[in-house]
């Protein structure tokens, strides 16, 4: 680091403002070099007697500290290593903490991770009440613990369970939820902030105002061992063993209370160590980093500037289209949401309405931000008012005729420099664009549902889609908080394509004789959130069955559903949305398998034992094969997309970091040794793809 990141301000007074802006980076982030800086600035805090406190806050426009500085991580080599960073860290904040003269953290935007655990070692935290002000602790999403005193000073200032709750869910509060649960002292508009910060410097240091004590109640005590052990209990049903860090931050937070600081942070440190260079921690940040690429490459020649979106055009207003309208308005965009009926609008807007106060609840929106999100969708039955949209999507039915209709309706009623995009998930939009009359400008922008919470958008160009357009789609993705893969058009794209011979393999089973629950609970027990045929249900079987159809036209016997499935879908099953599926369901809530369904299926009622591991290897080795497939066939532009697309749009498990780096962790060499003991047993569907047995020859990995 050449360039001073921290700089000075003092005040006739005796307050210093301390200003964090690290040269070069749109971010503030933690190094090593940076703790070098800190240090000097701590003793010249303990050497000028004239200081009476000092006010830290960030230069950067809406991030305090966005955390420690993760390609340190990568560089650690052992877990003695990663253990003496993390007691480095911890050194450096208790000597903040001591320090002769009060600190005030101004707060806005990003304080996670380091940056909040530096923000506790402070005396007094004021936090702005602006929506990008965050907080919290995401390191168990990277496998590991805070490491610089988090696990021990959290818990302490805003108590065990709160404490617990934010370290394991790794989420992160607004200002004003921040100040509920005792995580900041003051919560100010952030034209105050400076000010405001400044004044509780000066009373901290006049006695005036004094630092918040220890929440940790003795109720809170007490019950430490109930409460351990109820978080113990969720911790292992919602990870499945699978992330160890969940389990470990529980015994550090449990016996560092029982002890001082400073062997608590001890505990932690060591936990750390052995979490930072796991197989686990690892793949998750590499997966963080992939995440991080893609914001910066979506296929397009540098320099591509991409159109603004001012007014986004949404056709149909079903569970695919309201959810979207949804996102958009959320990011503060106006929407004109068009159905061909009063009833569909109606029902599109409630869908609407549910999300929004879901949120409400939960106390991440006020009433007044409801309103105004609610305000900016506009309902329409008419192809009107879409004429200044810069972008629309079209989530009507999957039929081809009909988004060909749907196509040629917006053409007519849009702009010149309007993009067209399909929310198909699997009719090739080349095959949507055929006789259009502006291709160039047409795409796909696959959702997935529900759209408010599934994190991937997966955008579909064609040979004659402009960079233009596909700059512009994926800026709009980014801007509702999508991570944005672009895929070359095919049927099925990526996503569906990988999913479908998942999900036949599921069903075979079932016509094999397996039951439903054994084949959902071995793809739970490897990591996925929900089984394929609990997923099938949420899907839709007639969905399913639309999008069979046109894989094997396509692909033939290596993607082709079961005959039997005909059978379930002629019986009137569509899943949830029907009520009627591979589960029953009351009043909307999953139930028992429906083993009724089994007198469809050419085994009949009778049932028989299928292996855990056996269920898991055919469905996993599909879809493994069938990403190598997408990756030979070009339809991926690189391995990390298709890691990104598959954990963020299928359920991958995260800590496998993806179908190409979990390949690289089996080797391609056995991967390929079990495709073929597979299609010796089960037919050709298993034929391992060209491509890895190309790898499994010459010994390359997909991340090299």
């Amino acid at each position: 680091m050449t360039a001073q990141a921290l700089k000075r301000e003092r005040f006739d007074d005796g307050v210093l403002l301390v200003t964090l802006d690290l040269p070069g980076e749109k971010l503030n982030t933690l190094s090593r070099a940076l703790q070098v800086e800190f240090e000097v600035l701590l003793a010249e805090l303990e050497g000028d007697p004239d200081l009476r406190a000092a006010v830290l806050q960030s230069g950067k426009p809406d991030n305090f500290i966005a955390g420690a500085d993760i390609k340190e991580f990568l560089r650690v080599k052992s877990a003695l290593e990663a253990e003496t960073l993390s007691r480095s860290g911890q050194q450096l904040l208790d000597r903040l903490a001591a320090v002769r003269v009060p600190i005030v953290a101004a707060i806005h935007g990003a304080c996670l991770g380091g940056g909040l655990e530096l923000a506790l070692a402070c005396a007094y935290r004021i936090a702005s009440s602006d929506p990008k002000t965050s907080l919290g602790v995401p390191e168990v999403m990277l496998g590991l613990v805070p490491g610089a005193g988090g696990t021990q000073r959290l818990p302490r200032l805003v108590g065990l369970r709160t404490g617990l709750d934010l370290i394991l869910t790794g989420r992160a509060l607004r200002a004003t939820r921040a100040l509920q649960v005792g995580l900041v002292d003051e919560v100010v508009p952030k034209a105050a902030l400076a000010r405001a910060a400044r004044q509780a410097a000066l009373a901290l240091a006049d006695g005036r105002l004094q630092a918040r004590p220890e929440r940790l109640s003795l109720f809170e005590r007490a019950l430490k061992p109930v409460i351990l052990a109820k978080a113990r209990a969720q911790a292992r049903a919602k990870t499945g063993g699978h992330y160890p860090a969940a389990l470990r931050a529980i015994d550090v937070v449990g016996q560092g209370l029982g002890c001082s600081l400073f062997e608590g942070q001890k505990l932690e440190a060591a936990a750390f160590g052995e979490l930072a260079v796991s197989g686990v921690s690892r793949a998750l940040v590499a997966l963080f980093f992939a995440t991080q690429e893609i914001k910066k490459d979506v296929g397009v020649p540098e320099g591509t500037e991409a159109g603004e979106v001012r007014k986004l055009g949404v056709l149909g207003a079903g569970l695919m289209g309201a959810g979207i309208a949804a996102a958009a308005a959320e990011a503060g965009c106006s929407v004109r949401l068009r159905d061909t009926s009063a009833a569909a609008l109606g029902r599109g807007l409630r869908s609407v309405r549910e999300v929004f106060e879901e949120r409400l609840k939960r106390g991440s929106l006020s009433a007044r931000e409801l309103g105004q999100r609610l305000d900016r969708i506009s309902p329409t039955s008419e192809v009107t008012g879409f004429k200044r949209a810069e972008l629309v999507i079209e989530a009507v039915f999957e039929d081809l005729e009909l988004k060909r209709q749907a196509l040629a309706e917006l053409e007519a009623a849009t702009g010149d420099e309007c993009v067209f995009a399909s929310n198909s998930s699997s009719i090739p939009i080349g095959e949507i664009a055929r006789g259009c009359r502006r291709p160039a400008r047409v795409l796909g922008m696959h959702f997935f549902s529900p759209v408010h919470k599934m994190p991937l958008l997966e955008i579909v160009v064609t040979p004659e889609t402009d960079a233009w357009a596909t700059a512009t789609a994926a800026a709009f993705g980014r801007r509702l908080g999508k991570h944005v893969i672009v895929v070359r058009d095919g049927p099925g794209f990526y996503t569906t394509r990988v999913l479908a011979p998942y999900l036949n393999e599921a069903a075979r089973l079932l016509e094999e004789g397996a039951r439903i629950e054994d084949v959902d609970q071995a793809l739970l027990e490897f990591g996925f959130p929900v089984g394929p045929l609990t997923l099938l249900d949420e899907v839709g079987i007639d969905v399913g069955a639309k999008v069979a159809k046109v894989m094997h036209a396509h692909f033939g016997e290596r993607i082709q559903a079961p005959e039997s499935m005909a059978l379930v879908l002629a019986d009137g099953r569509q899943g949830r949305k029907n009520q009627k599926g591979f589960y029953r369901y009351a009043k909307g809530k999953k139930g028992k398998p429906d083993e009724s369904l089994y007198a469809l299926l050419p085994t009949g009622a009778a049932r028989l034992p299928f292996e855990a591991r056996e269920i898991q290897e055919r469905l996993v080795f599909a879809l493994l094969n069938e990403a190598a497939h997408c990756l030979q066939a070009g339809v991926l532009r690189s391995p990390r997309d298709g890691d990104v697309g598959a954990v963020f749009g299928l359920g991958f498990p995260p800590f496998l970091g993806g179908p190409f780096r979990y390949l690289d962790h089996l080797g391609a060499r056995f991967a390929v040794e079990v495709l073929e003991r597979l299609a010796a047993r089960h037919g050709e569907r298993f034929r391992p793809a060209g491509l890895l047995v190309e790898q499994a020859r010459t010994g390359v990995a997909f991340h090299a």
